[in-house]
């Protein structure tokens, strides 16, 4: 079997485990089954859980059984944080989200075909053997197991306790429920390695101790790293929001967009976590970019592989055409409405209803410039631009064959200033 925890360790992937040479002998001794889960409590994962993911993806390449939990029980709880208390989605919102979170983890891991030796992927929801579990069993063949000291320790519980807000028992259960789904399924698949974020490990581990506990087995747990930016900001957070990997959510064209718009040092330090080119790659990547940075080619690494790996080749494609065309490197009319709508809505757009304004007024309305005079003067000095065609007259009005896919003018100022302007029902 392949290291794998030499190729996880290279790739700044493991933030803790437990008994890594135990871990290894275990890993080496042949094929296990191991798990990580995601709760539905938003309708779309993030780019955060894009780590998990690429844990789950290196031990199935490595020869092991990946099983992914989607935790249609958990995700009506939710695991604490650190400053409120969660609000409880309904039942069937849900239970929707789980099917949606289902199919949106599936496309990455590999369905092998006969004779190619890679484990497929099991699929678990956490509710189907939460639900039976009667109130006072729960506390008598589960609770029991569990010290409220040791509970108390976690940094999420700790901070909530110490807050004006508290915490309810509802939350504070959480970690019991997600001991118990190691529990269950160490007996129902055999599972022996738990994988989640540096911020579960007092989840993991809880549910390490639960099958020790119950079942006298040996079982083991790894964690990876929190991602930060160097900035200090959240990681997956971009002007607009989260960094959803629902396409609905955030564009195929904005998702590549993020990872284009790295930070420097933010990308040297995400390339090796993100991506699965070879050690040699990574690191030519790193080197080029400190040598050349205004160069961006570490970010379009990134983009590139991420928004290919998330959205398909395809849609890599129009985000690349999209950004191309936007700054005048390719026709904007080889654009579909879909693509151009969100690029647009990206960039900064605005609605123009009934008799339409001159370029000079629409460079104003949409932000471009402060003022009309402003406009003007950027007109002349050949600076600004209607569908990446040069405007020579700021009081001409755009011709009605000037509306591109959807409905849509492209302004742009200088090299990289963009809008949209919608054309109103």
């Amino acid at each position: 079997m392949t290291d794998v925890i030499d190729e996880l360790h290279r790739r700044g992937l493991i933030a803790q485990s437990t008994d890594e040479a135990a871990l290894r002998e275990h890993l080496a001794a042949g094929p296990v089954a191991y798990y990580a889960g995601f709760d539905p409590t938003a309708q779309s994962l993030h780019v955060g859980h894009l780590l998990q993911f690429m844990v789950l993806r290196a031990l199935q390449r490595a020869g092991h059984q990946p099983i992914v939990l989607v935790g249609g029980a958990t995700g009506l709880i939710g695991d604490p944080r650190p400053s409120s208390e969660r609000q409880l989605n309904d039942r069937d919102t849900v239970a929707t989200w789980v099917e949606r979170i289902r199919d949106q983890v599936a496309p990455f891991l590999d369905v092998p075909a006969e004779g190619e030796g890679l484990k497929g992927p099991i699929y678990v929801n956490n509710l189907d053997w939460t639900a039976p579990i009667s109130a006072i069993d729960f506390l008598r063949d589960i609770g029991k197991h569990f010290r409220v000291s040791q509970m108390l320790a976690k940094e999420a519980v700790s901070a909530r306790l110490n807050s004006e807000a508290g915490i309810s028992y509802t939350e504070f259960s959480y970690q019991i429920l997600q001991a118990n789904d190691y529990r269950e399924l160490h007996r129902r698949h055999g599972v022996t390695l738990q994988t989640g974020g540096s911020d579960q490990w007092g989840n993991l581990t809880a549910g390490i101790d639960l099958v020790r506990r119950t079942e006298g087995g040996k079982v083991h747990a790894l964690s990876t790293p929190l991602v930060t930016k160097s900035d200090g900001t959240k990681f997956g957070k971009s002007e607009g929001g989260a960094v959803w990997l629902d396409p609905e959510l955030t564009s195929p064209y904005a998702f590549f967009q993020f990872w284009l718009n790295a930070d420097d040092a933010d990308a040297r330090a995400w390339l090796p976590l993100y991506s699965e080119r070879p050690a040699e790659e990574v690191e030519a990547l790193i080197a080029e970019s400190v040598e050349r940075p205004a160069a961006r080619t570490l970010q379009r690494a990134l983009a590139e592989e991420l928004t290919r790996l998330v959205h398909g080749p395809e849609q890599l494609r129009q985000a690349e055409a999209a950004g191309r065309a936007l700054f005048g490197r390719e026709d904007l009319a080889s654009l579909d409405a879909g693509t151009l709508t969100a690029a647009l809505q990206e960039a900064g757009s605005i609605t123009v209803d009934g008799g339409l304004p001159t370029i000079a007024q629409l460079l104003q309305r949409t932000g471009l410039v402060s003022s009309l005079s402003e406009a003007r003067r950027t007109v002349k000095e050949g600076g600004a631009y209607l569908n990446n065609e040069r405007v020579t007259d700021g009081d001409e009005v755009p011709s009605a064959d000037a509306w591109l896919a959807g409905g849509w003018l492209v302004l742009r100022r200088g090299r990289r200033s963009i809008a949209g302007v919608r054309k109103g029902d």
